[in-house]
């Protein structure tokens, strides 16, 4: 194990850099997507709630493999097909766009929870005092419903980030995927997979001791 941590660390180290910022990119634009189809699911209109729900079931209903494929293969396909022949996507664009539309449609759920959980009587204060909706809910009840959003963004996170380790099937070449190079070069796949695993526990572990505590926390302040 300390011939492969001192040949190969700076790969493994590279490969975890490349790793959490897919995730971070991610989270992003997961937050983005994620604000845009919450609130189409709170609103009274019926068309938006319809495409929120769709969305959110759609994606959710898709194994993240599948929609990696459909992305990184699928869609440069069908933009050539219309004449773009220089058209492709890094593994790195097709990552973040899957991991990002996959967590995405878990954080309107997240998202939409959490202004559901702000007291109505919040939002009709505030509209009675003459804000129009969208100053309402940005000014008053979103920053109530974040508080209790917090500790789910981070959970959301952390799978995210393990989340990442199946887009070593489009190449791309975070944790897993250099897991799996150093495991054929040096056929001693105990030792490799010990070392990525421990790898990805101590962030993860780190990660859910930051949740736990902002949660405590929380509980506290109220």
């Amino acid at each position: 194990m300390l011939v492969i941590i001192e040949k190969y660390s700076a790969m493994l180290l590279g490969a975890l850099g490349k790793t959490i910022l897919l995730t971070l990119l991610s989270l992003i634009f997961a937050m983005v997507v994620g604000m845009i189809f919450a609130l189409m699911n709170v609103g009274k209109n019926r068309v938006f709630n319809f495409i929120g729900t769709l969305y959110v079931d759609a994606v959710r209903g898709v194994p993240l493999i599948v929609l990696a494929y459909f992305i990184f293969f699928g869609v440069p396909q069908g933009i050539k097909s219309l004449g773009f022949q220089d058209f492709r996507l890094t593994a790195l664009q097709a990552g973040t766009i899957a991991l990002a539309m996959n967590c995405g449609a878990y954080m309107a759920e997240i998202i939409r929870a959490g202004i559901e959980s702000v007291d109505k009587g919040q939002m009709e204060a505030s509209r009675s005092l003459g804000l129009s909706y969208g100053k309402s809910m940005r000014k008053v009840v979103l920053p109530q419903a974040i508080r209790t959003m917090i500790p789910s963004i981070i959970n959301q996170f952390i799978i995210t980030l393990k989340d990442t380790s199946i887009l070593s099937v489009i190449g791309f070449p975070e944790l897993t995927n250099i897991g799996k190079t150093i495991s054929g070069n040096t056929f001693k796949s105990l030792q490799t997979w010990a070392i990525v695993g421990i790898m990805y526990m101590i962030v993860i572990v780190t990660l859910s001791r930051v949740a736990k505590r902002i949660e405590r926390r929380m509980n506290r302040g109220r």
